[in-house]
């Protein structure tokens, strides 16, 4: 219990801070917004041919605006010190990362809800179903939770600009490919039975890449 009341305190914390400053939404929205205008006047895309670029397109923008969500906070949280100031707290290391891990699903599902109704409404495609979300859910899921490791790993480089992206994208490449997969057997109209391999591939790796993080988080920043 002391665990979890640690972590919601630092989720808590987190975004107390980013509604006062509004730093890290506001360039995200800005960063989305141009990724989905460019991709939409750079292909030329109809109803017959955007069942097949849209998912694509959908994960690259998520996968972009992650990266520089991950890279940011973590960024912030060693300039600022903000970092020590926690492993100076009595609590577990383990509480750091969920708070840190949580607090960055939080804001990475913020910013997809305002993503979807605009990416819905320039590519006439309806996003919001059921299996759909849960693909966007459970892919957000395994890249926060890797993307928490690596970022903090990579604010400690001095090259952390272009440490996080060589570390991150080969790492989560699964999950995006099985994340792709599921929305468009999705928008293709496909079974439950020919999409379920894909969710139970998410949740796997879901589950294996939290639980290393949880193991090896207080080595990265205790190192």
């Amino acid at each position: 219990m002391n665990t979890i009341r640690s972590a919601l305190t630092i989720v808590w914390k987190d975004m107390i801070t980013e509604w006062r400053t509004k730093e890290m939404f506001s360039s995200m929205f800005v960063f989305i917004l141009l990724v989905i205008v460019i991709f939409k006047f750079s292909f030329d895309l109809r109803i017959s041919n955007a069942a097949l670029l849209v998912p694509g397109i959908l994960w690259a923008a998520l996968t972009f605006a992650g990266t520089l969500q991950l890279g940011r906070a973590a960024s912030l949280e060693v300039e600022d010190a903000h970092v020590d100031g926690l492993l100076l707290a009595p609590v577990p290391r383990s509480a750091i990362y969920v708070g840190k891990a949580l607090g960055n699903l939080v804001f990475m599902s913020i910013t997809e809800l305002i993503m979807l109704p605009i990416f819905s409404a320039l590519f006439n495609l309806n996003l919001f179903q059921p299996l759909i979300l849960l693909a966007i859910f459970l892919g957000t899921v395994g890249f926060a939770s890797v993307g928490t490791l690596l970022s903090t790993m990579a604010a400690y480089s001095r090259a952390r600009e272009v440490m996080l992206p060589v570390l991150l994208f080969p790492i989560v490449l699964p999950i995006v490919i099985a994340a792709v997969k599921l929305t468009a057997g999705v928008i293709d109209g496909g079974t439950w039975q020919e999409l379920a391999v894909w969710v139970r591939f998410l949740i796997a790796f879901d589950i294996i890449f939290l639980a290393i993080s949880l193991m090896t988080f207080r080595f990265v920043v205790e190192g």
